[in-house]
């Protein structure tokens, strides 16, 4: 017997289809929508659970299909990396996995929103938080850990970085205590006394380097209420 909701959820599945073919991912933002369907909200629903439906087997089906969509649209670590590393394969293209390339791809290189160049070099860095699945299909793209001799550049590179962090940090409870919540327009600008500091990029990009946090400066964007999905 013909179900609409079933129905509906085809129509969802044929939207996601073209969301992959159009970004190679499904990891897509909560807020993107194509063919007027709100997929990225669609697709987070999906992952909760009881998202695909509480009948077992209907939602052993759902599951099948979007995994022969893309088998990482419900991967076991954030959202966000899978969308970076999205982005970081898309940039590298058909020299995917070749190691060299990936020397051209440096911090300011920005892919659908993501600096990947960044992005990546904060990975090299964190190798070891990263779990399992993540550094193999790093691996898979030619990616290697920061070797002993990249390390001490890094660690300096990694005192500027904090004191941006700081400073982000400083003018997003600024942003909040005024405003009450956390969401930012990306092109919002805050004034703070030693200068000006554009939040909504700021804030863009270090949801985007999640994976990069540490598990302190995590909890400490949550507790001024930034939403991590």
């Amino acid at each position: 017997m013909w179900d609409p909701a079933d129905a509906a959820w085809e129509e969802n599945l044929g939207a996601a289809r073209a969301y992959y073919e159009a970004y190679a991912t499904l990891a897509a933002p909560v807020t993107a929508s194509i063919m007027d369907k709100p997929i990225g909200q669609w697709l987070a629903n999906a992952r909760k659970k009881h998202g695909l439906g509480k009948n077992p087997a209907t939602a052993a089906r759902r599951a099948a299909l979007l995994a022969a969509i893309d088998a990482d649209w419900r991967p076991d670590w954030p959202i966000d990396w899978q969308r970076s590393y999205a982005a970081l394969k898309t940039a590298l293209g058909p020299a995917a996995g070749e190691g060299g390339a990936l020397a051209f791809v440096e911090p300011g290189a920005m892919v659908r929103g993501v600096d990947v160049g960044r992005w990546l070099a904060v990975q090299r860095q964190d190798w070891d938080r990263l779990a399992p699945g993540q550094r193999e299909r790093l691996e898979q793209l030619g990616v290697r850990p920061l070797s002993a001799a990249e390390k001490p550049a890094a660690a300096a590179r990694g005192k500027g970085a904090s004191a941006a962090f700081e400073r982000g940090v400083s003018a997003l409870a600024q942003y909040v205590e005024r405003e009450g919540r956390a969401v930012v327009p990306r092109s919002w600008v805050e004034q703070l006394p030693d200068g000006p500091q554009r939040l909504g990029v700021w804030l863009s990009n270090t949801r985007s380097r999640r994976a990069g946090l540490s598990e302190e400066q995590r909890g400490r964007l949550t507790a001024l209420g930034v939403d991590w999905a």
